[in-house]
């Protein structure tokens, strides 16, 4: 989400993109930011204001507190230059690993002071998140073995059921871009989660395999398209953006054989980490995200926490006239998504 090509992305939705470096004395890059920029509706009405979002950046090391205050100061003043009602981030600061008060957690202090500085110079925790504030990484480093021991044991049969079942996983092709978004459509409609039109998947698929930056795996059984993935990779690091599936053959575990194919891919990309993308707020089964968690924790992966979104705002009475009015309009938003996916799959 730091990359030119999600800015490509996202200039077809009406976003633009302003990617920002800063450098140090000797001329070297210390951080970067694709920040996003549009024009604020309400409905049909233009308010004439912008905001401003950058996704999982700044990249940066956040432990440098000479460098935070450059960064936010900048920050900051693009905000009021650009009249934006509110400038978003969902950095990955690292607030810590495991999950929380269990033997294996660990915390950071230092995260946690950079919270503390934001806070004082006016950033808030968001009311409106957009990525996942928590997730789960599996180290890909080791080798097959040492994969297979860190998984819990029921993830291991499946495994091997799926294996003994006939499953086979192959690679995609850009000619099976419609199947991905079929059994995608399929999977937002049984799980309740709301997606885009098929040409958007297809742009965001087709622009990163031309850039050799993503890979999409298919599970079969004889021939059937069941389930896949579709996978992100860069600078050694690899992400599970999309998983989809149908309700056929889901006796015969596929979705941890795909895994198991998407770990043994991205280490061949030259991957240290694989991140699952996605772990509860809350770690016990009152969370939406606890099924799914379940099944990434089998797989051995480790939770990482990060802060989620921040919102900084330089008028601040307007943004909380707009943080009052915006959830009605995700919600009819939302509901017209889940009625309109409804309607083509039948």
């Amino acid at each position: 989400m730091q990359t030119w090509q999600w800015g490509e992305i996202k200039s077809a939705v009406g976003w633009a993109s302003l990617p920002f470096v800063w450098r140090d004395d000797q001329n070297r890059i210390v951080a970067a930011a694709l920040i996003l920029e549009r024009n604020l509706k309400i409905g049909p009405i233009t308010t004439g204001l912008k905001v401003l979002y950058i996704p999982r950046g700044p990249l940066m090391d956040w432990s440098d507190q000479g460098l935070c205050k450059r960064i936010l100061d900048d920050l900051e003043e693009l905000c009021r230059k650009r009249h934006a009602l509110f400038l978003k981030m969902d950095p990955e600061i690292i607030l810590g690993e495991g999950i929380p008060e269990s033997p294996e957690a660990v915390e950071s202090e230092k995260a946690k002071s950079v919270l503390e500085m934001m806070h004082a110079r006016g950033w808030n925790y968001s009311d409106e998140q957009i990525q996942f504030k928590n997730t789960a990484w599996l180290d890909l480093s080791a080798d097959e073995e040492t994969w297979l021991s860190r998984m819990k044991p029921k993830a291991r049969y499946n495994l091997r059921l799926s294996q003994k079942k006939g499953v086979n996983v192959r690679l995609a092709t850009l000619n099976d871009l419609p199947t991905l978004y079929r059994m995608y459509k399929e999977t937002s409609v049984r799980d309740g989660f709301v997606i885009r039109p098929e040409r958007y998947y297809r742009q965001v698929w087709q622009l990163y395999m031309q850039a050799d930056m993503c890979q999409a795996l298919i599970a079969e059984v004889d021939g059937e398209a069941i389930a896949g993935v579709v996978l992100m990779y860069f600078a050694g690091r690899s992400w599970y953006l999309y998983g989809m599936s149908t309700e056929n053959h889901r006796d015969k575990m596929p979705n941890y054989l795909l895994q198991w194919e998407a770990m043994r891919l991205l280490k061949s990309k030259g991957c240290q980490f694989y991140d699952l993308w996605g772990a509860p707020d809350v770690f016990n089964e009152s969370d939406s995200m606890w099924g799914v968690f379940r099944f990434k924790d089998g797989l051995g992966a480790k939770v990482i926490r990060t802060p989620g979104a921040w919102d900084y705002a330089p008028w601040k009475w307007v943004y909380t006239l707009y943080t009052r009015m915006i959830p009605n309009v995700l919600n009819i938003m939302r509901a017209h998504g889940k009625a309109r996916a409804k309607h083509e799959l039948s």
